[in-house]
């Protein structure tokens, strides 16, 4: 083959490897800095109810040289935020509880739920990113065990409230908001089967008893709203959610995609979720049942794949509101 045919090949060779270059330099440099706060809101209120403003972080993955984005989570307080909603991976680094005590401060004495993701119970290690195309991500026997405890133990701190295979609820507004959550189920976690349970502990603590869990073609006995969170957004899950009544789902773990592409979208999810699902607000339908789901694409990467591209690391300001 003579150089002259080889030349054009050479010179389109090139030009895909500089603008590879080129996107990963912009995804690992400027789109991961790029911290965007998504807005939204969510129908979900019985009529007349104030609204209320939930504030849904995820996926930190904080190193404690992060500074940059340590500091807009703590400018997050400005919104005035009269819930938060944690659904995990925090930790990014085996010292990384010491940015999110920098990036949480001011809220402390907010209201909050959390959940744990895979990252917080084991640190980041090295992976072949072509390995995500053939399903999630499966886990190594020797990841380095972080202080999940310490983590726990600061989030009590703020007055947050533990969802691992729990249920618990908070008045906020004059509204009732009941919550169950599982551990991180890309991990295998979720209990699915104590839900019920939980449920059911939650509805004898309750003065009003079972009227707080109306059948789902009732009216609400009064303002009351169920909200199931998740670490990873998988099928199972988001089914029993449904089941369970959940009017509202909240979940993380995507990074929505953390690689996209313009006019296609999320390459993979990391979990069985439709692809179309892989970030923002939207509607899961399992049988004749809905709820709204809000999957964050989350703030931060493994530091061993410090890249996003077409899309921008997010937290989410949902207003819940009235339904119409």
């Amino acid at each position: 083959m003579s150089t002259t045919r080889l030349a054009p090949v050479a010179r389109i060779a090139l030009a895909v490897g500089a603008a590879g270059a080129a996107a990963f330099a912009y995804g690992s440099l400027v789109e991961r800095r790029n911290y965007t706060l998504r807005t939204a809101s969510v129908p979900v209120l019985p009529a007349g109810s104030d609204p209320i403003r939930v504030l849904h972080l995820s996926d930190l993955h904080m190193a404690p040289w992060q500074r940059d984005k340590q500091a807009w989570v703590r400018e997050l307080a400005r919104l005035q935020p009269d819930l938060i909603v944690d659904t995990g991976d925090n930790l990014g680094h085996r010292d990384g509880l010491a940015g999110i005590r920098a990036a949480f401060a001011p809220f402390a004495g907010v209201p909050g739920v959390f959940v744990n993701g895979s990252n917080d119970y084991f640190g980041p290690q090295a992976k072949n990113p072509f390995a995500y195309f053939t399903g999630p991500s499966r886990h190594k026997r020797q990841a380095e065990r972080l202080d999940i405890g310490a983590l726990h133990a600061y989030f009590a701190e703020l007055g947050w409230t533990d969802l691992d295979n729990a249920a618990a609820s908070l008045e906020i507004n004059g509204t009732r908001l009941e919550f169950f959550g599982v551990d991180d189920p890309h991990r295998g976690y979720d209990r699915l089967d104590v839900i019920t349970a939980a449920i059911d502990e939650l509805r004898a603590d309750d003065p009003l008893g079972d009227e707080s869990w109306p059948d789902a073609d009732d009216a609400p006995a009064r303002p009351t709203v169920t909200i199931g969170v998740s670490h990873a957004p998988y099928q199972r899950v988001l089914n029993s959610f449904v089941n369970h009544g959940a009017q509202l789902i909240l979940a993380g773990h995507t990074h929505g995609g953390q690689v996209c592409v313009p006019g296609f979208g999320a390459l993979v999810t990391n979990c069985d979720i439709p692809r179309a699902q892989v970030k923002g607000l939207s509607v899961w339908r399992h049988g004749l049942r809905s709820a709204y789901l809000n999957v964050s694409a989350g703030l931060g990467t493994s530091i061993y794949a410090p890249v996003r591209f077409a899309c921008p690391p997010e937290a989410t300001l949902l207003t819940l509101t009235p339904v119409a």
